[in-house]
Formats: structure tokens, C-alpha cells, sequence
């Protein structure tokens, strides 16, 4: 398995096959889980916790030392260089020196990238602000693997703050690469970011319905869903009758059910107190109805208000055997990616390799609309550069590599002056034809046409075309 000395930042850092293969490895440790502390003998892991932890870095650093490595720490930033003003790149390269591979938790979005850009080792993604927390993920899914013997087909529903809840954003991707029907029930305002929608639906295929789509009966069914992904590998997926379609996939009940807290540290206290009030909860009452007889109810910890104590004794309850599980899980991936253990590993579908898009990496003219991504702080845009893929060019779409967020930007213009004729040096809507022409190695983007003038290029006659909803509106100084 060729997992040696790679990192894992995102989800969609392992194929399917190779997350298969990981937790081959996962039950081989589990049932000797103290006969393995010479795997990994001699090798120390880095553990860098710049927000609060209990489950996901001890079970890290529980898993190094069960393998038989050893553990450098640091859990509080402003004891840390950082503190003083010190870059993401430059404390990884530092920390890439003292150690074997490092375990990083950090509430800018895109960190764990930049640390593994330039540690040099091997970096694992333990949580970076709101956007992905990959090994939770493998948790999840091994917890559901273990109890259901399969993922593809289960319908599984994510509950409560999907806007936020960084290992919702993991696990959505998963699942559907891995074939599950997929039901949201955000809190109010905690609805799924349009980045993870238009991920999940433009590169696992399947169908998203939202709500105001479905028909009343759909409505007036389980709980009041947002939306509802089906997997393009359901049988029953009608795709004339989606109303049809999805009763017949919730006939026969949920098979797990996700809850997660109001992440209220990413909240500002009056936004905390409007959505506290209103968020779902998960209590005996609801597991009664019979929809949920055989629903196992999950959670990533730590819960709040929204799971009731008294489902603790339920023998459908399984958050606490995941957060068990988080060691094995993490000590088969430690093994794997400092190439103390080797799996073989079988590629079964089409969702094992992510999309090549073109990248725009011109570092000028549009920045990450996200204020919590790494390229956009103080510290780290010394050295970044905006970096985007382009994922659609109607609506140009550009998404940010660090944190995912997309940006629709308002003008367009070409590398090549459109066959070198100064004159010719003009930018244009990005509603214009001109977004599907332009060659991605040539294509300028701008966020404003106070920008593309002021790089030395004057507006064409395909200007003032109609803006796309969601596209900023600004208009030139006179």
C-alpha cells in the first residue's frame, strides 16, 4: 500500500480502496492491540494542538505510544512561536526536523495543508477550523462498517450544525463516495455550505433534492429534512419521480443517525443564543417512532444539549465505541504513512480518484472569499498566494485549495492579450462567452474592474454583461 510517507489533509486524500484496505489493518491491531509496540519503535510524532481536544489527541498520542513511538507536544498557540508572529510554514519546517510525522489541529481552514506543504514529513489533519477532520471520518465509517457490514445503500442522516461541523463536511463526502442515500437536518441557519453541495453533487454524482422540491408527503415523513442526496448506485432511484424515489428509499428507515453540537466556538454570541434555542435534539421520544427501530444513533463528541444522557444505556448508541475506536483507526494510519506496515489494495469503483481540475495560481487580481482560510492571514500571505482549481466556467467557479470555499469572480481577461495586440489588452464579464474560450493557462480573474484596470487592462464590450446570482456587485470609480 503505497500510503508511506504521504499525508492526510482531506478525506479525498484516500481512495476508497485504500480506506478499505486501512481498516484491514484497523481489525488486524484491534484484536492484538497490545502486541504492536515495535512498529513504530524509535519514531516520534508531533502533536500540535492549537484548539481545544480530548478524544482526537489522545487517542493520537495513545496510538504512537501503544506502537511502541514516542510524542512531542504542543497544545496551546500562544505558547508557541506562532504567538510571536511566526508562519504556519515555518514552524513545520522547524517541527519536520524533531519529528517523524505530525498531528495538527488548528482553527484557520487550509492549515494542515500549509503544514504539510513544508513540514517535509508526514502530516494528519486533526481538525482545521470548519473544514474537514478526515480521521474522524475514518472513525465514523469503521463504526459503521463494523455494525452494518457495509456502507453502500444504508441511509444515514446528518443532524444539527452542518454549516460548521467540520467532520460532517468529511463524512458527507464519504458517504457518498461510498454509496449511502444521505438525509440533512441542519439547525436553523446551519444549513450545508453551497462548497460541500456543489462538491457533493457535481463530483460523486447522485441526486440532490431539496426540501421546497419535495412533495408533501416527503414533507410530512421521518423529520423536516433540508435535503436529501441519493446515490447514483440506489436500484430505486426514479429519476422522473424523485418524490417516489425517495419514499421508497426511507421505507424502510434510517440505518444510522449523526448527530453533532451547535459549534458554538465559530459563532458570535448572538448568533449562539438565536440558534441554541431552536436546535434539534435526539431523545427516547424520537427513537421510539418506528422508522428509527434499528437506528444507530453516532455522535464525534463532545455532546452538549443535543443528545439526550438517557440514550447513554440505549443498545443503539455507539458514540462512545467510536471514540474506542479512534485508536486502533489511528494507529493502523500511523503505521501506514510512516511505512511501518504495508495492506494490499483492491480499487472496486469509480469514485477512487479525485477530479483533475486546471489551477489558477496567478496570486493577483481575486483572493479566498472565506476570512477564516489560511491565505487570508496576516502571517501566512507573505509567502501564500491564492491558489484556486477551476471547477465550472458557468458560473466561472474557482475553489480555494486551502479551505474549499468558492469565489465567482466578475471579470475575466487573457495572459495572451488575445493574440498579443496591446489594443487588445481588455477584460470582460465573466458572463460573457469569453469565461469558456479563454484557455485555463491563460485566463486572468478579477474581483472588481477597479482591479483589472488597475493591472493595465480596459473593459471590453462584454463588460457590462448580466451578473450571476451570488456574484459580487461593484461598480467602477468614476
Amino acid at each position: 500500500m503505497a500510503l508511506a510517507n504521504r499525508s492526510l489533509v482531506t478525506i479525498d486524500d484516500l481512495t476508497n480502496g485504500e480506506i478499505e484496505a486501512l481498516f484491514s489493518l484497523v481489525d488486524e491491531m484491534s484484536d492484538s492491540i497490545d502486541r504492536q509496540s515495535d512498529i513504530c519503535r524509535g519514531k516520534v510524532m508531533a502533536s500540535l494542538f492549537f484548539e481545544p481536544s480530548t478524544r482526537t489527541r489522545l487517542s493520537f498520542e495513545a496510538a504512537m505510544q501503544r506502537l511502541g513511538g514516542s510524542v512531542i507536544s504542543a497544545a496551546d498557540a500562544s505558547a508557541t512561536s506562532l504567538a510571536k508572529g511566526e508562519s504556519i510554514a515555518d514552524m513545520a519546517r522547524v517541527v519536520g526536523s524533531y519529528a517523524d510525522i505530525i498531528v495538527i489541529r488548528h482553527p484557520w481552514e487550509g492549515a494542515a495543508k500549509v503544514a504539510a506543504d513544508y513540514a517535509g514529513i508526514p502530516v494528519i489533519n486533526a481538525g482545521d477550523g470548519g473544514h474537514e477532520h478526515p480521521t474522524q471520518t475514518l472513525c465514523d465509517l469503521y463504526t459503521i462498517k463494523k455494525e452494518r457490514q457495509t456502507i453502500k445503500g444504508l441511509r444515514i442522516a446528518l443532524w444539527g450544525d452542518l454549516k460548521y461541523g467540520r467532520t460532517v463536511h468529511s463524512l458527507t463526502y464519504a458517504l457518498a463516495r461510498f454509496g449511502a442515500t444521505i438525509l440533512f437536518r441542519p439547525g436553523p441557519g446551519l444549513e450545508l455550505p453551497e462548497h460541500v453541495i456543489r462538491k457533493l453533487t457535481t463530483e460523486y454524482g447522485g441526486e440532490l433534492n431539496r426540501y421546497e422540491t419535495l412533495g408533501q408527503v416527503v414533507k410530512e415523513g421521518l423529520f423536516p429534512m433540508d435535503a436529501i442526496y441519493i446515490t447514483p448506485s440506489s436500484p430505486h432511484q426514479l429519476a422522473m419521480m424523485p418524490d417516489i424515489s425517495i419514499q421508497v428509499e426511507l421505507k424502510s428507515g434510517v440505518d444510522a443517525l449523526y448527530v453533532t453540537r451547535l459549534q458554538k466556538e465559530r459563532l458570535n454570541a448572538t448568533d449562539e443564543q438565536q440558534k441554541k434555542g431552536k436546535y434539534p435534539v435526539i431523545n427516547k421520544k424520537l427513537l421510539k417512532e418506528k422508522e428509527f427501530k434499528r437506528t444507530l444513533v453516532m455522535h464525534p463528541l463532545p455532546r452538549v444539549d443535543e443528545l439526550a444522557y438517557e440514550l447513554d444505556a440505549d443498545p443503539r448508541s455507539m458514540y462512545f465505541k467510536q471514540a474506542a475506536r479512534g485508536v486502533p483507526v489511528r494507529m493502523a494510519l500511523i503505521a501506514l504513512l510512516l511505512g511501518a506496515k504495508e495492506v494490499p489494495v483492491t480499487e472496486k469503483d469509480s469514485f477512487s480518484r479525485k477530479i483533475d481540475y486546471p489551477c489558477y495560481r496567478r496570486g493577483f487580481g481575486v483572493k479566498c472569499s472565506n476570512p477564516k482560510c489560511v491565505s487570508r492571514q496576516e502571517t501566512e500571505t507573505k509567502y501564500i498566494k491564492p491558489q484556486f482549481k477551476i471547477v465550472a466556467n458557468q458560473p466561472l467557479t474557482l475553489r480555494c485549495i486551502y479551505c474549499e470555499h468558492e469565489v465567482h469572480p466578475g471579470y475575466i481577461a487573457s495572459s495572451d492579450w488575445h493574440e498579443g495586440r496591446l489594443s487588445n489588452k481588455k477584460y470582460h464579464s465573466a458572463n460573457s462567452h469569453w469565461a469558456r474560450k479563454i484557455r485555463a493557462e491563460n485566463l486572468i480573474v478579477f474581483d472588481s474592474e477597479i482591479e483589472a484596470e488597475a493591472c493595465g487592462f480596459k473593459p471590453s464590450s462584454y463588460t457590462k454583461m448580466p451578473k450571476q446570482k451570488g456574484q459580487r456587485k461593484e461598480s467602477r470609480k468614476k
